[in-house]
This record gives C-alpha cells, sequence and structure tokens, in this order.
C-alpha cells in the first residue's frame, strides 16, 4: 500500500452552525441535524439494533468518518440496548480527517456529548494508519482508516455486516461513490449485509446492484424524499478475496464450551501475555504455558524497556508496521499504568540521530505529512533541553513514546485477562501432536499437558526447538543492560526523557539510571567488565558527558532476544509444509499461488507469535491484537500488507521467487521445482 500525506480536514460553520468542508463546498449532515439523519438512515429507526441483537459480534463499515457522528450514534445506540450484542466493531474510512481539538470543539446533539468527548481524549494522530481505538472496555472498537478509500477498502480485513455510506454527495466528490468501492465493499460483505444512505443517486443504486446488493428506496426525514437502503445478495458467489484467503482467516472455530480452554499460548513473555490479553477481550479463553517460574523470564525481564515509532525515508513495510506498532504500544502502556499502577511513561522519547542534519530530517517530515503529535525534529539545542541533558545531534522527538517495566506490563496484560486465561507456570513444553480437531501438547516424557483446537507459539524463537531448526530464518541475539545510581552522574546528566539511539538511557527509575544495550553473539549469561566499560562510553556520548563515569563492579543483566532475518516479527498461521513431518495430514500448498504468502496452505489451528527482536513491547502490543483478531474472527487492525509483511509464510515465497528468478535467467541450468519445504533457505 502506498501511502499518503494526511490533510487534515478545513471545516467552516455556516451562519446557523452547520459545518461546511472547504474541500467538497458541502454540509457534512443536514441542517435538522446529524443524529437525526444517522437515527433514520443508518440506524434505520431501530432496525439495525435488532439484527445485532444476541449476537456475539456486530461489524459495521462506514465510507466516510467525516466528524464522528455516525459512530457516536451507533456507540450510544449499543450502549442504550440491553439485549445488544456483546461486541461492536466500526470501520470507519477518511481521506481528511479533523483534527482532535475540531473533534473536541464541535457542537453535539446532547446524548452524543459524552461520547464526543471520549473520543476526543483517544483521537490518533493523523497518520496513513488503520489506527485502532478500544471503548468499553474493548468491547466497542473503532478501526479509523486514515487515506483513500480506494487505496484502504482492498486493504481492510473484515466480515462485514452493515455498510454506512455517507460521503459527501456523488457530484461533489465522486470518487467515494465509484463502482469499484461498491465491489470492494460486496469483497467484504458477509451474508446478509446491508447497506443504508442518505443518497438517492440513480448511480448509486445501479452501483450497489452491480455488485450484488439488492437495493430500494426508502422513505426520507426532514424534508429529504428518499434514501437508499439494500442487503447483500449476490445472483452467484463471488471468488474470495484475496486478503480474507490469507493466513489470519485459518478458523479455528466458534469458542467451545465444553473444553477447558480454545487456545494454548506456548510462552508467557511480552508476546504471549498480551495475546492472552487480546484473545480474552474478545472471548476466547487461552491457557498460557511458561517452562520457567515466572513470567516474562527472558528478554522481557530488564527493569525498563523503551517504545517509539519510526521515520524512513521511503514509508514502506517496515516503518509502517513499527508506526502502527508504537502507536498501539502507548495505549496499551497507558492502559497499564492508568488500570493497574505499571511503572512507566507515554510522556515522550528522543531518537538522536547521527546521520542526517536537522534540514533532511524536516524533509522527510514535510514529504510524508506526519504530524508533530506523532514525531517532531529538534535540533541538538533544542532536544537538550527538552531532556535536560547536553547533546551532541538532533532527535527525532516521538511525543506518545517512553518507556515501561516489561515485567509489571505482562502481569497487567495477564491480570486483564484473568477468568478467560489461565497461566500454568513450570511446564515445559517439549513436543506437539495432532489428534482429530485438537492439538496435544505434551512434556519431555510424552505426557499431553494440555489440549486445544489451537496453539501459538510464542516462545521467542517460533517453537524451533519443536519445529526444527528450518522453520524460519531467526537467530538469537545477546543484548546487555546496565546501570548506575543517579547520584553518581554529574548535576544535569540524568534525562528527564529516554534517549534512544547508540544504546539507550532511561530517566532515573529508584535513583537509578539504566543505560545500555550492547548487543552480541554468543550463550554466555554473565555480564563482563569489558561489556560493561563499552556500556559507559555509550553513555557517556548519549549525554555528551567529558569522559565515561567510573562503576565499582559490573552491575546490570544480560538478556537474549530472537529476531528474523528481515527484522520483522513472525506473526500468524503456520505454513503446512513448515510442519510437515508433526502434522501428517497437512493440506498440499498449490504450486500456482507458492509466489505469494497469503495463499499457502496452513496447518489449522497452529500459529506463532515470535521474533520480535529489540522492539518486543510495540511488536506485542500490535501483534497481539492482529492475532486475536485472527483466531476470533474480528476485523483485523491492520492492513492486508502489512499482514503479509509478518506473515510466517514470507520467508517460503521469497525462496519460491528466488528460485523462480534463477531458473528464468538460466532455465538449463536449473533442476526441477521441488516441494515447497526445499524452496525455504531465503
Amino acid at each position: 500500500m502506498n501511502t499518503a500525506p494526511i490533510a487534515p480536514a478545513r471545516i467552516v460553520l455556516d451562519d446557523d452552525g452547520t459545518p461546511r468542508s472547504v474541500e467538497h463546498g458541502d454540509l457534512y449532515h443536514p441542517r435538522s441535524g446529524a443524529l437525526a439523519q444517522a437515527r433514520h438512515v443508518f440506524l434505520a429507526d431501530r432496525a439495525l439494533a435488532a439484527r445485532w441483537r444476541g449476537r456475539e459480534r456486530f461489524v459495521v463499515l462506514e465510507t466516510g468518518f467525516g466528524l464522528a457522528n455516525n459512530f457516536l450514534a451507533t456507540w450510544a445506540a449499543w450502549r442504550d440496548d440491553s439485549e445488544r450484542c456483546r461486541r461492536l466493531h466500526f470501520i470507519s474510512i477518511e481521506q481528511s480527517p479533523p483534527t482532535q481539538a475540531t473533534i473536541a470543539s464541535l457542537a453535539r446533539d446532547a446524548p452524543l456529548a459524552p461520547f464526543a468527548a471520549e473520543l476526543a481524549r483517544r483521537w490518533p494522530p493523523l497518520t496513513c494508519n488503520l489506527h485502532r481505538i478500544a471503548f468499553n472496555e474493548g468491547t466497542v472498537e473503532l478501526l479509523l482508516a486514515f487515506g483513500a478509500i480506494a487505496a484502504w477498502l482492498p486493504q481492510l480485513v473484515a466480515d462485514v455486516d452493515a455498510f454506512f455510506l455517507d460521503g459527501f454527495a456523488p457530484a461533489r466528490n465522486p470518487a467515494m461513490w465509484e463502482p469499484r468501492v461498491f465491489k470492494a465493499m460486496a469483497r467484504l460483505a458477509a451474508p446478509g449485509a446491508t447497506v443504508a444512505t442518505w443518497s438517492a443517486a440513480r448511480s448509486v443504486r445501479d452501483g450497489l446492484s452491480a455488485a450484488g446488493f439488492e437495493v430500494e428506496r426508502a422513505a426520507g426525514n426532514e424534508g429529504k424524499r428518499d434514501i437508499t437502503r439494500g442487503r447483500y445478495a449476490p445472483r452467484f458467489s463471488p471468488r474470495p478475496w484475496a486478503p480474507r484467503q490469507t493466513h489470519l482467516f485459518a478458523a479455528v472455530g466458534a469458542p467451545s464450551r465444553d473444553r477447558d480452554c480454545d487456545v494454548v499460548v506456548v510462552g508467557a513473555g511480552l508476546a504471549g501475555c498480551a495475546l492472552a490479553d487480546a484473545l480474552a477481550r474478545r472471548g476466547v479463553r487461552s491457557l498460557v504455558l511458561e517452562r520457567n517460574d515466572v513470567v516474562a523470564a527472558g528478554a522481557s525481564g530488564n527493569a525498563a524497556g523503551v517504545f517509539h515509532g519510526i521515520v524512513h525515508r521511503h514509508d514502506g513495510r517496515h516503518a509502517r508496521f513499527h508506526r502502527a506498532a508504537a502507536l498501539a504500544a502507548a495505549a496499551a502502556v497507558r492502559d497499564a499504568i492508568d488500570r493497574h499502577g505499571v511503572r512507566g511513561s507515554t510522556a515522550g522519547l528522543l531518537r538522536v540521530e547521527a546521520r542526517l542534519d536537522v534540514a533532511a530530517m524536516r524533509a522527510i517530515v514535510a514529504e510524508q505529512g506526519l504530524p508533530s503529535d506523532y514525531v517532531e525534529v529538534l535540533d541538538a539545542e533544542d532536544a537538550g533541553r527538552l531532556a535536560g541533558v547536553r547533546l551532541s545531534w538532533p532527535a527525532w522527538h516521538y511525543p506518545s513514546g517512553g518507556w515501561v517495566d516489561p515485567v509489571a506490563l505482562a502481569r497487567a496484560w495477564l491480570s486483564s485477562a484473568a477468568g478467560t486465561a489461565q497461566l500454568r507456570l513450570g511446564c515445559a513444553v517439549a513436543s506437539l501432536c495432532r489428534r482429530g480437531d485438537e492439538w496435544l501438547v505434551c512434556d519431555s516424557a510424552g505426557a499431553t499437558v494440555a489440549a486445544a483446537r489451537a496453539v501459538v507459539l510464542c516462545d521467542g524463537s517460533g517453537g524451533v526447538d519443536l519445529l526444527g531448526a528450518g522453520a524460519w530464518p531467526v537467530r538469537r541475539q545477546r543484548g546487555q543492560i546496565s546501570a548506575i545510581a543517579a547520584g553518581a552522574l554529574s548535576p544535569g546528566a540524568v534525562p528527564r526523557l529516554p534517549i534512544a539511539g547508540h544504546g539507550h538511557v532511561l530517566p532515573s527509575i529508584d535513583d537509578t539510571v539504566w543505560f545500555g544495550t550492547s548487543t552480541g553473539w554468543g550463550d554466555d549469561a554473565a555480564l563482563g567488565l569489558a561489556e560493561q566499560l563499552h556500556n559507559l562510553d555509550r553513555l557517556a556520548v548519549l549525554l555528551g558527558l567529558p569522559e565515561a563515569p567510573r562503576l565499582d563492579g559490573p552491575t546490570g543483566r544480560v538478556g537474549f532476544r530472537w529476531s528474523s532475518e528481515d527484522r520483522l516479527p513472525i506473526i500468524g498461521a503456520v505454513p503446512a509444509a513448515v510442519v510437515a513431518e508433526v502434522l501428517a495430514d497437512a493440506p498440499a500448498a498449490r504450486a500456482s499461488r507458492l509466489d505469494q504468502p497469503r495463499f499457502l496452505a496452513r496447518a489449522k489451528g497452529l500459529f506463532v507469535f515470535a521474533a520480535l527482536g529489540s522492539r518486543g513491547i510495540a511488536s506485542a502490543s500490535l501483534g497481539a491484537e492482529m492475532l486475536g483478531a485472527a483466531i476470533a474472527g474480528t476485523p483485523v487492525p491492520a492492513e492486508a500488507d502489512l499482514i503479509d509483511a509478518v506473515d510466517p509464510a514470507r520467508f517460503l515465497s521469497r525462496g519460491f521467487r528466488r528460485g523462480a528468478a534463477r531458473r528464468l535467467a538460466s532455465p538449463a541450468d536449473q533442476p526441477p521445482v521441488g516441494p515447497i519445504a526445499g524452496s525455504f533457505g531465503g
């Protein structure tokens, strides 16, 4: 997906207070009021509520978020309905969203005012991302896609129950009403999905009909004669859309109360604990197995870890994934601080930049249209003033970045999932096998310790001990973090904000300053003096000290983390080829689709969530929501090409494409194509 800068909406108020779009020269809602239109057109005078009653979840997709009126009205109607569905998912696309200040300042109908205030408080930065905002302890989920509708509809992964078409008038904003928009909607439509719009234009009705919707005129309100309503009823079953064939819809079936758990999670580090929470909020019960006697005992065991966004000159998949992950982490850490008293901060982070000058940094930000509440460029003087220390380089300031105690964060996630997730410590998993429709998780003696229809490998490496070292190209990296008493540093040398780049240094935590990390390879768990001195040198460079502080003896910690060859996490359903020896009846992959990971056959019910690398806090926050949504069958809070970017099958597809390229370049010298497992290794 190609991203583009997000320009905020330009809004003026007419004499009667009705908001108008400067770009399109059209009103955001009738002069009679937004709530009246939402209730009559989109909520269909309580007909929509009748459809969601008694259901586990209900999914709405809106084309044109505007000023949030339809979302607020739907949320309010859901809250007021004692027979409502358990979970409401609302997806909306907006190319020119309002600013947070606008959302907060607009006059609202009285019933919507408290909902609007909560939305304004959680309003995200205007970046080209799929922003997830949770309300009512996660039972109401808003997915906001900022950008062009033609770019976003093919990227959404969801089964939609109701479509709200609420763009500006077709004559003023034709891109919102093109036939390809309606066809893309049809690919997302669940059986019996409904559509509603205030527009009665013939072109709109014809376009919906051509896409498989049965449409009809309905009576308008407040002076409007007609509106359009319809239901998805295609005359033939359309070909499944590519993103809906992706691994994230390797369904494991609806939760069953006849089992002790629905999902076994192997590993209680950040990934496993975050996933248990994400599953619990979606009504999926899990059993978390941890080989150690405490949670987050591995790479997550440091006293504190940092999280922040990223800026690349080319806004590719890496940059977009890590931006989305950082925004998800900020929300997760803020929630953990507020609800569980976890130590941490989302008050900002500085990442020093030693390669680019300030002008080049600002040019990148301007070209991508990145807003200041996501990132801003500071020269060395301003960055140092913000941090309270002397800095030698300019810096990227991430206002929602920060630090957190990762062990406490993991425990907070488990606490939130209490009652739905179980934890079993001191339980090492040695093997997996398949029996009927469930997985058996066994110990070293071959005894079954748990059984479920789905298993997720969250043990850092992604189960290389269980699936074989050739499952994915991962490597274990050794890292060292050091500590020094805050009083041992000179006055003005303890930063107010975390500083990253060439290692990192944290503000004082319990009168201790943590800094590092040096990296290396090997299995030595002892912190060496040479490594400690190296970290001290880095600390001096970061803080602009004339010389490295002296330290009486090594103080710190060694940790090990796993990362993939492309430095993105591995998240999704395990390819069938990887477990061919474990799962005897694994379906064969279709050779014609080996070039794209989303089409590869999967081992049903077996997932991996691993290789989080140096960005574990952020990747765990976003990855858990992605995989939790996938397993539960709810809308996935990431675009389809980012799902592909972290897909476990991406390495197989790359190997196949490289092999195909070599065969095309020199077909006479290449052997015939072998099994998919033989293509792995790139």
